[in-house]
Parts: structure tokens; C-alpha cells; sequence
């Protein structure tokens, strides 16, 4: 695994690893009247943040004591496989070259509860794959498979991909850079997600200065 990435096994202790339990519950509380079964987490342009959002998340919510299954759906620039060190020769995109068949090739994440669908092979056009009707099976056996399904998707601003897949699953989270992300970018995101009927669960800030009193209170 890139340990450096997963600060919730590497410091559980942390303000960032107490701040994702905080996300994870808000998550919960946000959805009682409509359980989250699948959740897309995008951001708005190119954000190296997302990625490590995403699996820091879903180590979380599988220490919550729920069956979560991470898929790496961004067929452009995957990175799930390199935070937990994983191979990639088997994934997402091999699921459509498999003559019709749905035997996904999880694997074990080294986290109680936490499987990974890693992207697989980068596809010559990944939005075809991720707006087909196959994708649409592929969600529906993931969903099948565990209490949780989390998608790691391209940003929303430059390709079409995240839209598509927001309009599939139940919810979707944006993951913004405090100094990094412009507010127009935001807008824009927001306003495109809304043209799909997207569910917009929320987003969350990232390097974001944390406050002396909380630091002292976890030193």
C-alpha cells in the first residue's frame, strides 16, 4: 500500500482520520430516508486529492462494519491500484471484453471488509463504456455484492465521464481543494451534475488549515 495515502490505518489518531469518521457519519445521517448504496466521488478539474479521498473514505466505512467494494472508474488516470498497491492487469475495463459474463475480478484491499475493482487496462473510449447499458449490469452486481459500492470517477469539467456514471448511482460527492479549486469551477461542476439529476450528497474540503485548538486537542 502507498501508506503515506492512507493516513486512516497509518494514524487512526489523526484530526484527518477523526475528520473522515465525521464524514462518514454525516454521510449516514444525510441518507437515512434514502440508504446509499452507491456513491460517485468526483471533483471539479484535475485534483490529486480525490483519488486519496475516496480510499481513505471507504477504509472507513468498511472499519464502520459495512461490505464495500471501491471501483477505480476512472479510465483516464486510475490511481486506486498504486494507493494500495495492487496489480491492474484485470479490472473495470476487462469486464467489457469478457464475452458477457459478470465474474468481477475483486480484490482484497488488506482492510476487514474492503474490496477493490481496480480500473484494468486504460480503454480507447471511456465514456461509451461508462454510459452503456453494460455499466448499468456491471453497478447492479457490484450493488448486489456489498452494503456499499464507492466509485472513483474523472473530474466533472473536463470529460463527460462523471456525469454519466452520477446519473447512475445513488449519490454523489464532490471533493474540492481549499487554495486549489476555483469557485466557478464548483458552479460549473454543481450546475452540470444538476443537468443529469444527479444526487448531490455534498463535498469535501481538502487541504484545509486545521484549527490550533482541534490539533492540540489530538496531540
Amino acid at each position: 500500500m502507498s501508506q503515506p495515502d492512507l493516513i486512516t490505518l497509518t494514524d487512526p489518531r489523526s484530526p484527518a482520520s477523526e475528520a473522515y469518521r465525521t464524514l462518514r457519519t454525516n454521510l449516514e445521517f444525510s441518507s437515512l430516508d434514502h440508504p446509499l448504496r452507491s456513491l460517485l466521488v468526483t471533483s471539479p478539474g484535475a485534483n490529486a486529492d480525490k483519488s486519496v479521498t475516496l480510499a481513505n473514505l471507504a477504509v472507513i466505512m468498511a472499519e464502520g462494519g459495512r461490505r464495500v467494494i471501491l471501483v477505480d472508474a476512472d479510465l483516464r488516470r486510475p490511481a486506486l491500484h498504486e494507493i494500495f498497491g495492487l496489480d491492474n492487469e484485470r479490472g473495470l475495463s476487462t469486464l467489457f471484453n469478457d464475452g458477457g459474463g459478470l465474474e468481477i475480478p475483486l480484490q482484497d484491499s488488506g482492510v476487514t471488509g474492503l474490496r477493490l475493482l481496480t480500473s484494468g487496462p486504460l480503454p480507447q473510449n471511456p465514456s461509451i463504456m461508462l454510459g452503456s447499458s453494460r455499466m448499468e449490469e456491471i453497478i447492479a452486481r457490484l450493488t448486489e455484492m456489498a452494503d456499499l459500492v464507492l466509485f472513483d470517477a474523472p473530474p466533472v469539467i473536463a470529460v463527460t465521464d462523471a456525469a454519466l456514471l452520477a446519473a447512475r448511482v445513488d449519490g454523489t460527492l464532490l471533493v474540492v481543494r481549499a487554495g486549489g479549486t476555483l469557485r466557478e469551477h464548483v458552479e460549473q461542476a454543481k450546475a452540470l451534475l444538476e443537468k443529469v439529476n444527479a444526487h448531490l450528497v455534498g463535498a469535501v474540503l481538502t487541504n484545509a488549515s486545521l484549527d490550533s485548538s482541534v490539533s492540540r486537542y489530538y496531540g
